[in-house]
Order: structure tokens, then C-alpha cells, then sequence
């Protein structure tokens, strides 16, 4: 590949000359001059420690890119985006119940003792 051919956000499949043995896909996050910084989605299980070593991102070189199609017996990361939100917490109707007798209670001022 060239560099023009690269976009980010481009899923390509790739191989490294060192790091992994197999050949991955990945999609491209950065590039530079002559590489682009991938984030490794799909790989093979025997690169599986070596791959979360490098924290699933390589630099690789444009010739050792191609574009991507459909991953074929590799390991696909899940991809699910998961969102978090504050929720406010929900009072159950007995504790709605203990609340008011509660209430009850202090309005009730004790009765003064005559002597």
C-alpha cells in the first residue's frame, strides 16, 4: 500500500516483520511518513500474548499493509461500546412507609407530665 491509500479510521489487514507471527487486521489510528499506528481488532491466537504486550497497537510499514476484507479464522475483539450513567436511587415502598412513621413520630411533640 501507499500512503495515499491509507485513511484513518481504515481497517487494513497487515503483518509485522518482528513482533507478531501471523499475519492481523487492524485500523489505522496515526500515520506517519513511511507507517501508520495501528489498533490490532483481529489475530491469530498464537499471537495473543504478543499482542496484548504491544496494548493492541503496532506501527507497521505501508508494504505491509493490505486492505482489509473479512477476518478468516482469527480472533476478533469485541467491540461494544458501553456507556455509564448516574442514576438517582430508587426508594421501595416499605422505606416510603418507615419515612412518613417517621415523620409522624417527630411531629408528635412527648406530653408534658402534671404534677
Amino acid at each position: 500500500m501507499k500512503k495515499a491509500d491509507v485513511e484513518l479510521g481504515a481497517v487494513v489487514n497487515a503483518k509485522s516483520e518482528e513482533e507478531l507471527k501471523k499475519p492481523f487486521q487492524g485500523t489505522v489510528e496515526k500515520i506517519y511518513e513511511n507507517s501508520a499506528l495501528l489498533a490490532i481488532t483481529s489475530f491469530d491466537d498464537v499471537d495473543a500474548t504478543a499482542v496484548s504486550d504491544l496494548n493492541y497497537k503496532l506501527v507497521v510499514n505501508f508494504k505491509n499493509m493490505k486492505p482489509a476484507r473479512a477476518a478468516k479464522k482469527a480472533k476478533a475483539l469485541s467491540t461494544n461500546n458501553v456507556t455509564i450513567e448516574k442514576v438517582a436511587p430508587a426508594i421501595k415502598a416499605d422505606d416510603k412507609d418507615k419515612d412518613k412513621g417517621k415523620e409522624k413520630k417527630e411531629k408528635k411533640a412527648p406530653a408534658k407530665k402534671s404534677k
